[in-house]
């Protein structure tokens, strides 16, 4: 088989098995906050940019449903174009075995297969215009002089943007490689670059419209998780390492760590080629700023996960030269790569579906078992819509849902999502989103309906003063194969007679319910 004809099997048969996981399980947390992104359209929004609801539209689009894998149909179709995308740019450098290895490494890796190119998630888009980004500056590169491609860069750039901030990176790793690099500094003194970066940042203009008029508040939030909390945090460093470990499996990121310290000598002895050194500085530039970040803070392991984009035509070149040296016993091993991620997959639909791992039995307490357990959390939405509308909590067009969670509120937008009630989070400290897709007058003197998962008693009495009054309307216990995994609680709030001050606002990261139960004033 021809290495062209072994690319298209790896990207068709990667496609239909992304395509059997994302109709598999339900929508997580972020996936079911950002389906009402398409609800509320705008230029950007509080956490992302725009790119995320528009690949999202993608199969609604195509097939007029909004299940899960609806959803997640763009992000599948963009893996397949990021697969190819990594092939070209390494095979241009490297060769063709070393774009399929590449390619290969992509499709095994946990976090950028199951999550990014199968979720509902920015990454994904991020993905493929960081890749068609790097496609275009190697060609421009290889070609300073002609603007025509430079222009390309600049598009392909703001593609990146649009997709998440992480897209930043990515001309401070061309800059790096530019000052290093004696025979490109020329370039500097070139339009071609300069142009780039007028393009990009005119595609990105319409995400600084939407913050200049509501105060910075994306740039202020996804900023402000970056800044120190206390000092020197070994543990938090130490997670972080662990995490990207994981979330890429460790062949693959052990794999990383060779390439990448060889690529470090080969620069330091100068023997290091002009390709390798700009795939170098993209992943290091990253890699050290979220590293130094996750040793004054916690982050989410896949953050620096940008950092080893660049990284993957140099684990390409690594394992076609294993490949060439042991034929036999490297493809067994890569055999068994391929193997891991769909077990884990079909172990993580089997835990979602029927719980066969017992978690609780570990677990002192319930709410300790749900968060313990990955998928409790995504399980029985569609039981909770189903009799919010058997109590007829859903007839009432004056009536809005809420819950004190932006994601929670997430959950309930999409399973009620035929009923066409609008959904509301009332936290004053984190509604991400909520804030600023509608005023909070505009529900006073309507009756809203309170979705909850606390004790009876807790969240009615947070929010009795916003209402007339607040009575219980049902309860349900969410059964998963004969088990209750937890109860949710309905009451119908009659009447709201002042204005819940939910605007984004930055400030104590406690919730509202920890400050009531501690027995604070701050949210009155």
């Amino acid at each position: 088989m021809t290495v062209r004809r072994a690319l298209v099997c790896l990207i068709a048969v990667s496609a239909c098995l992304r395509l059997v996981w994302a109709g598999s399980v339900g929508l997580g947390h972020d996936e079911a906050y950002h389906f009402l992104f398409s609800i509320h359209p705008d230029w950007s929004y509080f956490d992302h940019p725009p790119m995320l609801a528009l690949i999202e539209s993608i199969g609604p689009t195509l097939t007029g449903s909004t299940s899960a894998v609806s959803l997640r149909f763009g992000f599948i179709l963009l893996f397949a174009g990021s697969t190819w995308l990594l092939y070209r740019l390494t095979a241009r450098s490297y060769g063709d075995r070393a774009g399929l290895m590449a390619a290969f490494a992509i499709n095994v890796s946990a976090y950028h297969t199951a999550a990014a190119g199968a979720f509902a998630l920015p990454d994904g888009p991020l993905l493929f215009f960081w890749l068609l980004t790097l496609d275009r500056i190697d060609l421009a590169l290889r070609s300073p002089t002609k603007l025509g491609l430079w222009g390309l860069v600049g598009l392909a750039w703001g593609g990146a943007l649009l997709s998440k901030y992480h897209a930043i990176f990515l001309p401070a790793g061309l800059v790096v490689y530019l000052l290093i690099t004696p025979s490109a500094r020329r370039l500097l003194l070139r339009p071609g670059p300069y142009l780039a970066t007028a393009i990009g940042i005119a595609i990105f203009s319409p995400v600084l419209f939407w913050n200049a008029r509501h105060g910075w508040a994306s740039f202020v939030f996804q900023g402000g998780r970056a800044v120190a909390k206390a000092g020197f945090k070994p543990l938090s460093l130490l997670g972080s390492i662990a995490g990207q470990a994981v979330y890429l499996l460790p062949w693959v990121w052990v794999g990383m760590l060779i390439v990448l310290a060889g690529a470090l000598r080969r620069l330091w002895r100068r023997e290091a080629g002009e390709p390798e050194r700009f795939l170098l500085c993209q992943s290091v530039t990253p890699l050290l700023l979220f590293s130094a970040v996750a040793s004054v803070r916690d982050i989410l392991p896949h953050w620096t996960l940008v950092g080893y984009l660049s990284a993957y035509p140099l684990l390409g070149r690594y394992w076609a030269s294993r490949l060439d040296q042991d034929p036999v016993r490297f493809r067994r091993r890569l055999a068994l790569a391929a193997l891991v991620p769909p077990i884990v997959a079909g172990f993580m639909v089997a835990q979602y579906r029927w719980g066969i791992v017992p978690i609780d039995r570990f677990v002192a307490k319930k709410v300790d078992a749900v968060r313990a357990d990955p998928t409790a959390e995504l399980f029985g939405w569609d039981q909770i819509a189903a009799e919010l509308k058997r109590l007829g909590l859903l007839d009432d067009p004056g009536t809005f849902l809420f819950t004190s969670m932006w994601y929670h509120s997430g959950h309930v937008g999409h399973a009620t999502r035929a009923a066409g009630r609008p959904v509301v989070c009332y936290n004053p400290n984190d509604a991400r989103s909520f804030a600023f897709w509608s005023k909070p007058g505009d529900w006073v003197g309507h009756d809203g309906i309170l979705v909850t998962f606390s004790d009876p008693g807790i969240e009615p009495a947070c929010y009795s003063r916003f209402f007339d009054r607040i009575e219980p309307a049902g309860e349900l216990a969410i059964v998963r194969e004969g088990k209750s995994l937890r109860t949710a609680r309905f009451y119908r709030c009659r009447r709201q007679v002042i204005a819940f001050p939910f605007e984004y606002a930055a400030g104590p990261k406690r919730t509202a319910l920890e400050r009531i139960a501690a027995g604070k004033s701050e949210w009155r």
